[in-house]
């Protein structure tokens, strides 16, 4: 990670990212203009209202999630009213490219619990509870998922967790329940069964999802790691590569037909490389 760079975008500050595609040498386009993006924080219900607008536009126009909503084409829940909106922003068309939404342990108190507390029993992690944001909702346009925003999102992310002394991230990590070449559900079976012989955290953090993946797919547990090999989705790796650790097998998300992992990464586990940007130091 180069860190200048994300700063500068906390800092309000314009910053570059490349935005080309591959193409045959022959038929190559001109290079594209460089993405001016902005990082910011939605302080009126208009700019919230874009980061739904874009989440609805990845999660049911593009991944065919069905979401009840009160206003048409957006994705908006209970949670929404009580979390800060992040959002990472295409200064020359002004428009939303990149969105999370974080709920902190003293809005979570006033909406009742965690959004994850709806898909898995978190008991187990009651005691860090007071000092642990809840992740979400996070997602890029399809036209920019080059790693610039990402990167923008994490930066953001990073002096949030310094800024309020909070000590552990916490969400749901969600898999497509349907992979190519593979039957319903089994694409997240097998990725659930590498990580929890890889990235499993220890047994006392462990929790269990409301609703499991179907039975008929438990016979995956039975095949051997190596056979396996499925890969997960970027932003899950990243996260297993910044420390975070599984808390236990996925939920069965029928709305989003997806299976979510709880994921929890604390800034204790952060691995060296991570540590500045997270205000760490050297510990």
């Amino acid at each position: 990670m180069r860190h200048p760079e994300v700063l500068d975008a906390l800092n309000q500050q314009a910053i570059t990212a490349p935005q080309s595609a591959l193409a045959p040498l022959s038929s190559r386009p001109a290079p594209a203009p460089a993405l001016r993006l902005q990082v910011r924080w939605a302080h009126h219900l208009d700019e919230v209202r874009q980061a739904q607008r874009l989440r609805y536009q990845v999660f049911a126009e593009e991944m065919g999630a069905v979401l009840p909503t009160p206003v048409a084409a957006h994705d908006i829940d209970a949670f929404d009213d009580f979390c800060e909106h992040l959002m990472v922003c295409d200064e020359e068309q002004d428009r939303v490219i990149g969105t999370y939404r974080l709920l902190t342990p003293a809005q979570a108190l006033r909406a009742g619990g965690l959004y994850s507390d709806q898909e898995f029993d978190l008991t187990p992690i009651n005691a860090w509870r007071g000092q642990m944001v809840e992740l979400g909702r996070s997602c890029v346009h399809a036209e920019h998922r080059q790693g610039g925003v990402i990167l923008a999102l994490w930066g953001a992310l990073a002096e949030f967790m310094q800024r309020n002394r909070l000590e552990a991230m916490v969400g749901c990590a969600s898999i497509p329940m349907q992979y190519p070449g593979l039957a319903h559900g089994e694409g997240p079976a097998r990725i659930w069964q590498q990580l929890r012989h890889s990235h499993l955290a220890e047994p006392e953090l462990q929790v269990r999802p409301r609703v499991a993946l179907p039975e008929e797919l438990a016979h995956i547990s039975d095949v051997a790691t190596d056979t396996l090999k499925v890969e997960p989705p970027a932003l899950i790796q990243g996260y297993l590569r910044a420390g975070a650790k599984v808390l236990g097998a996925p939920a069965w998300d029928s709305d989003f037909n997806t299976a979510d992992l709880p994921i929890m990464m604390r800034m204790q586990d952060l691995p060296s490389r991570y540590r500045r940007l997270f205000g760490r130091g050297k510990n």
